[in-house]
């Protein structure tokens, strides 16, 4: 007689998943009216994992530049903010995150078609998704903003990158 011996089911672990763009454009959505509130620009959110852990990075800028108290404005704000709409963002069962509000320093992100048309004759670099021209990343002078399109100065030759194609551009150090 043979007996079917019963194996205790595998666990099986769950892996952390998020929708990483929808908490970074309800971020985007929570912070900007604040930000516009006390006269700064929010100037890009990055929701990621590093080393230490989650990072919710919220940059932001103003004339004349931030400040330390501008950061922790902001930030003890927009920490109050996330916990009222914690509903729609849902951090409580995501686990730990560490909150960073700063400037956006000399490499800053480039998000915005005005932020293109603001920094015309300054050097960037510009990752693109899928292919233009043969590549996928650039680096060069902007000149300009036309039909949607960003115009680049590189290599003796001017590029038109559609703006819904970029993925990532940054002002370059000089």
């Amino acid at each position: 007689m043979k007996h079917k011996i019963k194996k205790p089911a595998a666990k099986v672990k769950k892996k952390f998943s998020f929708n990483k763009e929808k908490i970074i454009k309800k971020v985007k959505e929570i912070a900007e009216p604040l930000c516009e509130s006390e006269g700064i620009e929010l100037v890009a959110v990055e929701f990621q994992r590093e080393v230490s852990g989650r990072i919710l990075r919220l940059y932001i800028d103003k004339p004349g530049g931030i400040s330390l108290h501008d950061c922790t404005l902001i930030n003890r704000q927009i920490g109050d903010l996330i916990d009222v709409y914690d509903d729609d963002l849902d951090f409580k069962n995501r686990g730990a995150y560490n909150l960073e509000v700063s400037s956006p320093g000399q490499n800053r992100p480039l998000s915005k078609l005005s932020d293109f048309e603001r920094f015309k004759g300054e050097k960037v670099k510009i990752k693109t998704e899928g292919c233009i021209e043969g590549r996928k990343s650039f680096t060069g002078i902007l000149s300009g903003v036309s039909e949607n399109c960003v115009n680049l100065l590189a290599e003796e030759k001017t590029f038109k990158i559609p703006f819904q194609k970029i993925t990532r551009a940054n002002l370059c150090t000089r």
